[in-house]
């Protein structure tokens, strides 16, 4: 029991952030503390009191109450209470302690240990080797990478790790449907976010797309954005933008609204990322609609942007230019200059191509005509004129043109061509009689041009909705009140058919219009009974999210989803094969984007495509289009906009004349052909050669397996969980159950006190087998926040443990102290990628000898023994003295080690981003795609994090006392 005195200085072992406290009173059972700092007064039970006494010794610094900084040179004590004497800038002078800063704080690991306070022994074991494992981590080639919930496929990997790579990334992401664009989208903020390189972020989605994106980007990378809506930009006045780090938004809210658009253009952001890009509408004449207007504005502003498109030539080659203007409108200036680099294409592709022939003179001559000038292409060539078989210099030539002369540095596009992994695709055509009903429709628009234009005014349909849609055109039509027409058209019959005939399989169903899905839905509930789910634009974004959850489940899923066109976009339903489409969209993008919603890599059986055709009716018509003249139902067409552009008003006014519908096909196809030849020989061919680097992208892979399988997280989680207070629980098959222990220290992510837990497994194939189960890895944020406390706070950087070792003898002293490197640099700047915090240990016996090297972390850690805080605290306080000596030679000790690790740093700087700035200062000599701002930043990057990496000093991170006994 300590005796309490009026005027001493305290500090609450449980509450350190209350600050220094002083006694104001003490009676024979509570003791009462003033808390200045906090503006708080504690009582506390004589017995228990959770306090230490503040006691500063010779050669410590204490904090005034007038900001001075006083070095202690003699203490004397007055009836309970201390004086100090010593000297801070003024000169000499005397502090009682009641004049010590009511705000000092004694997070330092020598000021909580001699004041002490001391910490659990596996606190600072733990801390240790988080600060062991954290270096390594995050100079890892899979870091960022290895955490999200996500297939390990190559072409994604490697576009993520690239683009992450570059200081300014400014990239259109256009893989074909199904590949896979918002995972590497997502992939890139998560490694980005990681890093430090972006902590504010906008996503501007299609309104549809909304939740989707907010689920996945939670559910897969475990990144929480805020969806920022109307409702809830009225709730933050004039910077709506401004309330949070990353935020989610909808295009069509933000682009039809100027006052939130002009908001979003004056927040400051390190990366934008659009998707959907293609909808934004640009041409030479127009400038471009709103949403054009915005995101320009909105990327010329912001350091990093990704655009996202899968059709980025939707409308030829100027809707291509519009976006890659978008991200460098320097360089992208002129349309017919971008046209007449486009041909140019097809001569370098035979150049890369002619590689393979080497070293015959044709090849030769193919490509030494591409690298007139460039002194290390010619060198390659050289090699290979000496040594044919040189596959080194044979794999640099072919990177080196493409690097410097080819397109991808601000275009990915990858096919399904080169990309292996994607299922077959079968048509089933099930061919119906035209209803009379609709037949006398189709008579009367065809010959009736008033009624025609009648139709267009009053309805808004366009003239070829009219003849796709005929559910449509009749209920505009009909004349009689009383007939639906569901009850005669011949494809609800053959879908109810077809459910019978399927039982137990699902099918994705999706038509073109709210009212056709809305209609059907009620209509099979009528004719059948059957309840099915509807998906449409008219819906609220949580009712469309309950529809496809509805649809996704595996134990009492619905065996049908009815989407309108909006179902096509974004969303992924690749756990059904089946497709119905109930209708035909006029464009061929919608039509692919349908087929893509089953058509993804990974989709582990063939997609059958159900197409109900009525004979003779415009709907067979354009199916025949699409066969004969793109073959759009076996695979994705490249060329398939640019044909519509060109023949899509002849095909329209043929539908239901079989002479001029030949004629328009055979045109089409013809136009098909050609375009895919020149795409195939140009750009395409190009972007093939160079979409997945087969031999990085197993590196990257193999990185990330060696993180998701590293021995060392699992048992330092279990050191961890004990630590923090989670219980763990086995439950099987690589499963754990954690949850809050009664004793869990507050804010750790996902989980709460009083609440249920998680399961979480470590294995990836079975994460993503089971929605339940959370991914556990160095990125789990609940794992990194574990990793940030036992680095970055007080927590385990004082411990005081008891050795007993027959050959040492009781009552010896030694001192196991851990230095930090500090690097003064901003987040930003990622130093830890080259220097990430280091540790060094320095252990002395009380003599001053140096023991580091004879006995070793593990060693000694394993055979020591806890001690009371109470019995801590006294041993600390009989040995002072020696411990403040003992701490300035641990102090010169590490000093010793420390400009070895600068230099290997900075030489580690130095090779990395000295032979990046030299290959990019290559490149902007012959590639236009690399931006001088790029070159630039990579060097002001580089003197930056010299002169960080120069001002790095050692500082005492963790310290432990080791009192050796006799052994029992």
């Amino acid at each position: 029991m300590s005796n309490f005195t009026p005027g001493q200085r305290y500090i609450s072992d449980g509450e350190i952030e209350l600050g220094l406290g002083t006694i104001l009173q003490s009676d024979a059972r509570s003791v009462t503390v003033l808390f200045p700092a906090s503006d708080d007064t504690r009582t506390y039970s004589l017995r228990d009191a959770p306090l230490t006494r503040v006691i500063f010794g010779r050669g410590d610094r204490i904090e005034t109450d007038d900001g001075m900084l006083l070095r202690v040179n003699e203490v004397r004590e007055e009836q309970g209470r201390l004086t100090y004497l010593g000297e801070d800038d003024n000169g000499s002078r005397e502090l009682p302690e009641a004049r010590i800063s009511d705000h000092m704080q004694f997070h330092q690991a020598r000021d909580r240990l001699l004041t002490g306070q001391i910490d659990r022994n596996d606190a600072f074991n733990l801390r240790y080797r988080s600060l062991q494992h954290l270096a390594r981590v995050e100079r890892h080639p899979a870091f960022g990478l290895s955490g999200p919930r996500i297939d390990l496929i190559p072409h994604q990997l490697q576009i993520a790790d690239e683009v992450a790579s570059r200081r300014l990334p400014r990239v259109l992401l256009a893989d074909e449907v199904g590949l896979g664009k918002t995972i590497e989208a997502g992939l890139i903020l998560h490694r980005l976010l990681l890093a430090g390189r972006v902590s504010r972020a906008l996503i501007l989605v299609p309104d549809s797309l909304t939740h989707q994106w907010l689920v996945e980007l939670l559910r897969r990378f475990a990144i929480e954005v805020t969806l920022l809506d109307e409702a809830q930009s009225r709730e933050h006045g004039d910077a709506p933008f401004e309330a949070a780090q990353l935020v989610l938004a909808s295009q069509q809210w933000l682009f039809a609204d100027e006052t939130r658009s002009a908001q979003a253009c004056a927040t400051d952001w390190d990366l934008l990322i659009v998707d959907e890009a293609q909808h934004l509408a640009w041409s030479p004449e127009s400038g471009g609609d709103a949403g054009y207007r915005c995101v320009a504005t909105l990327a010329a502003r912001t350091d990093s942007v990704l655009l996202l498109s899968a059709t980025p030539e939707q409308t030829g080659d100027t809707s291509h230019f519009a976006r890659l203007r978008l991200l460098d409108p320097q360089r992208y200036h002129d349309l017919e200059v971008f046209r007449a680099e486009q041909q140019g294409q097809v001569a370098l592709a035979e150049a890369v191509e002619a590689i393979n022939a080497l070293p015959e003179p044709a090849a030769r001559t193919r490509i030494a005509a591409i690298v007139t000038q460039d002194g290390e292409a010619q060198s390659l060539l050289a090699r290979l004129d000496d040594d044919a078989h040189d596959s080194a210099a044979r794999e640099s030539l072919r990177r080196l043109l493409l690097d410097r002369y080819g397109v991808g540095r601000v275009m990915f596009r990858n096919s399904r061509r080169h990309v292996s992994g994607f299922p077959a695709r079968r048509l089933h055509i099930a061919e119906l009689d035209n209803p009379a009903q609709y037949r006398r429709v189709e008579q009367r628009i065809a010959r009736d041009d008033t009624l025609l234009n009648g139709l267009l005014l009053e309805s808004g349909l366009d003239f070829p909705e009219l003849l796709f849609y005929p559910e449509a055109t009749f209920e505009a039509l009909r004349e009689d009140e009383t007939e639906r027409w569901w009850r005669f058209d011949p494809r609800v019959a053959w879908l109810r058919q077809w459910l019978k005939s399927h039982p137990g399989e699902q099918a994705l169903l999706i038509c073109h219009y709210s009212e056709t899905a809305r209609e059907l839905a009620a209509g099979l509930q009528v004719l059948t009974g059957l309840h099915v789910p509807v998906f449409h634009e008219g819906m609220a974004l949580i009712e469309r999210d309950r529809a496809a959850a509805a649809f996704a489940d595996d134990e009492e899923g619905s065996p049908l989803l009815i989407c309108s066109e909006i179902g096509s976009e974004g969303r992924n339903f690749q756990f059904c094969h089946h497709l119905i489409l109930f209708d035909l969209p006029p464009h061929p993008d919608l039509l692919e984007q349908r087929i893509g919603r089953l058509d993804r890599i990974g989709q582990p059986h063939d997609v059958e495509i159900h197409l109900p055709l009525m004979s003779g009716s415009a709907g067979a018509s354009l199916a025949r289009w699409y066969r004969e003249a793109l073959d759009a139902f076996s695979a994705p067409v490249g060329s398939a906009s640019a044909v519509f552009e060109t023949h899509g008003d002849a095909l329209f006014e043929a539908l239901l004349d079989e002479t001029s519908l030949k004629a328009v096909i055979d045109a089409s196809r013809q136009q098909c052909e050609e375009l895919g030849r020149q795409r195939e020989a140009g750009r395409d061919r190009l972007l093939a050669h160079g979409s997945v680097d087969e031999a990085r992208a197993a590196e990257l892979i193999e990185a990330v397996r060696s993180l998701d399988d590293d021995p060392a997280l699992e048992r330092w989680l279990d050191q961890a969980l004990e630590v923090f207070g989670i219980e763990s629980q086995d439950s099987g098959e690589q499963v754990r159950y954690l949850a809050p222990g009664s004793h869990m220290l507050d804010g750790m992510p996902g989980l709460i006190r009083g609440e249920e837990g998680f399961s979480a497994t470590r294995s990836r194939s079975l994460a993503l087998a089971r929605d339940d189960l959370q991914r556990l890895s160095w990125e789990h944020p609940l794992v990194r926040e574990m990793l940030s406390r036992t680095t970055g706070g007080s927590m385990g950087n004082t411990a005081l443990a008891l050795l007993a070792h027959p050959s040492i003898p009781g009552g010896r002293v030694m001192l196991e102290a851990m230095f930090r490197t500090r690097t003064p640099a901003p987040r930003a700047l990622h130093v830890n990628r080259f220097f990430p915090p280091a540790t060094v240990r320095v252990l002395l016996d009380e003599s001053g000898q140096v023991l580091t090297d004879r006995v070793s972390f593990g060693g000694l850690a394993k055979n020591l023994r806890h001690v009371k805080k109470g019995v801590a605290r006294n041993l600390i306080r009989e040995r002072l003295e020696l411990l403040r000596a003992l701490f300035d030679q641990s102090e010169q000790e590490a000093d010793r080690a420390l400009p070895s690790l600068i230099d290997a740093a900075q030489a580690a700087m130095r090779g990395q981003l000295d032979d990046e700035i030299a290959r990019l200062e290559a490149l902007a000599t012959r590639n236009p795609d690399v931006r001088r701002a790029e070159i630039e930043a990579l060097a002001e990057e580089r003197e930056r994090l010299t002169a960080a990496i120069g001002d790095t000093r050692l500082q005492l991170d963790a310290v432990r006392v080791i009192v050796t006994v006799d052994p029992q």
